[in-house]
């Protein structure tokens, strides 16, 4: 996994241990009941679609979160950020049969939904191909999830917007009506902020492309243009400032508003509509349950 600052790491692992809670695995009913103390098996989780994968990583540290006594191995069969196919092993744990059957909910909760964003990233990169266009993300995140679902994004090929209110200062329109224009809304940014935050501007119109550019913004949104009217934003800004088209972004659209010109195109529906790749738990022998 890519490095992590204190913070993240203490986020990522805040958010295992709520999720691991909230699944209660440690008050395994049916587990507990049936499945003897000192039982091993071996599992594989395996994939039911093809797709790119994510949460490989996190999967091991919801097991290490759970299997305090480290009675279990846990074998990464792929990286993240690889394709996959249907019916591919993904990673193999071999140990304790309880822990097996109370991590396995939670793990393949981040792996499926992690991969769903993966593979919807990657789609609109390969789509994109060839241009200068770069795939975002948005702050349109489960909450509680938005580091894992922008690492998701990043596994996919894309590249994460903001974080957060705080990592960058991007003027929406109720921000500019609140100052009273874009113009004095960079102005005021400018003065209340280091010389190391970029300033984003939202625009509408084609004459609030030219004001933002004209203020000295550093990025400036194309909200919901058309493509004809993206062409002409890019033609204003003439190199002034990075450009982001957003707003109604799918597969079917993206390929056109890359060849815009844009510099950026971020896409809500990454993090908000996720379609989670489908893959399972299935213990025994490889050999036993692989699709073929």
């Amino acid at each position: 996994m890519t490095s992590l600052t204190n913070y993240e790491n203490r986020q990522l692992l805040d958010l295992i241990h709520l999720a691991i809670e909230e699944d209660g695995a440690d008050r395994d009913l049916a587990t507990l009941s049936i499945v003897p103390d000192q039982a091993t098996m071996t599992a594989f989780i395996t994939a039911k679609a093809d797709g790119i994968i994510s949460g490989i990583e996190v999967a091991r540290l919801v097991l290490a979160a759970i299997d305090t006594d480290k009675s279990c191995t846990f074998t990464p069969l792929v990286s993240d950020g690889d394709a996959i196919t249907k019916g591919q092993d993904l990673i193999s744990i071999t140990g304790s049969y309880r822990i097996l059957l109370s991590a396995e909910r939670t793990m393949l909760n981040f792996l499926q939904r992690m991969s769903g964003i993966a593979t919807a990233t990657h789609l609109l990169v390969s789509l994109c191909e060839g241009t200068k266009a770069r795939i975002l993300d948005t702050r349109k995140t489960a909450p509680g999830h938005r580091f894992t679902d922008k690492l998701a994004v990043r596994h996919g090929g894309g590249h994460n917007h903001r974080y957060g209110l705080y990592d960058m200062c991007l003027l929406k329109d109720n921000h500019i009506k609140a100052a009273g224009g874009i113009t004095p809304a960079v102005e005021s940014a400018r003065r209340q902020l280091p010389l190391s935050v970029k300033i984003e501007v939202e625009t509408e119109t084609l004459e609030q492309v030219e004001e933002a550019a004209t203020a000295g913004a550093d990025l400036i949104m194309l909200d919901n243009m058309s493509n004809a009217q993206m062409t002409e934003a890019v033609r204003i800004i003439g190199g002034r400032a990075r450009t982001e088209a957003s707003g109604n972004v799918n597969a079917e659209r993206v390929r056109a508003i890359a060849e815009c010109g844009v510099d950026y195109i971020s896409v809500g529906a990454l993090t908000h509509s996720v379609t989670a790749l489908d893959m399972s738990m299935n213990f025994g022998h490889k050999e036993t349950h692989t699709d073929k």
